[in-house]
């Protein structure tokens, strides 16, 4: 066998470490550094796609680790560490679930949903084109955005400071209505428009440049703030123009 058919579920292995060292960083507490490992991993699980496109090496070995791959590193690696935050922030609670630390458990909710996505994913065959249901990476891009929202000063790199998304992220009850809302949007039946590009044409990828136009200026003005509401607009974007998007 070439080397060159090596190279792919390499790559995806970078992937699944990357995930394994978000989950022990969490379990230290360092929930900035878990959050930029999801980020690594997500990486690395767009360039194990296009390299085995590029180098035609797809193979069922590779498919099947990509999936467990991405079980670990945006599945488990955010739910982990959403389950830790939340847990941080029951202590003290009068709230009867959260003081019976109930409520972190929801967070539970986040990988295994996400299995459940991969699954239908890897035997959907609508999903060639775009998706159906939000796509684990990224589910998990939102979540770890969290931790960067409420840990790293903005300082001079944004424009705007969004100072509410602080307070709105450090509810304890907003990130359990979160991780509920987005596990149930992962098993979904809404179909998600994907950022494959087959021609650089305007038409057929309007909603697509729309989205990365958007996106860049949203990240001119807020930078890391910006990332969990690029992904809410990438979102509402799917869900009001359902019609657009080809199955």
């Amino acid at each position: 066998m070439k080397f060159t058919r090596h190279i792919p579920n390499s790559i995806t292995i970078l992937n699944l470490l990357s995930g394994l060292i978000s989950l022990t960083l969490t379990f230290e507490g360092n929930y900035v550094y878990a959050a930029l490992f999801i980020f690594i991993a997500a990486v690395f699980d767009f360039l194990d796609g296009n390299a085995a496109r590029i180098l035609n090496a797809h193979s069922e070995l590779g498919k099947q680790l990509d999936s467990l791959a991405d079980v670990v590193s945006f599945g488990v690696a955010p739910g982990i560490m959403i389950f830790q935050m939340i847990s941080v922030q029951c202590a003290g609670s009068c709230n009867v679930l959260e003081r019976m630390h109930i409520t972190p458990y929801f967070a539970m909710l986040i990988p295994v949903c996400s299995a459940l996505r991969l699954a239908k994913f890897n035997i959907d065959l609508r999903q060639e084109v775009n998706f159906i249901g939000i796509p684990t990476p990224a589910n998990a891009i939102f979540f770890a955005s969290i931790p960067l929202v409420l840990f790293v000063q903005p300082g001079l790199y944004s424009l705007i400071h969004l100072d509410f998304l602080v307070t709105f992220f450090s509810n304890t009850r907003i990130l359990t209505i979160l991780a509920v809302f987005f596990s149930y949007l992962l098993i979904s039946d809404f179909k998600i428009f994907s950022m494959k590009f087959k021609s650089f044409a305007w038409k057929g990828n309007q909603l697509r440049y729309i989205f990365l136009i958007s996106s860049f200026t949203l990240f001119i003005l807020f930078f890391l703030s910006a990332i969990p509401i690029i992904i809410a607009l990438y979102i509402l974007m799917s869900i009001f123009f359902q019609n657009y998007i080809v199955e």
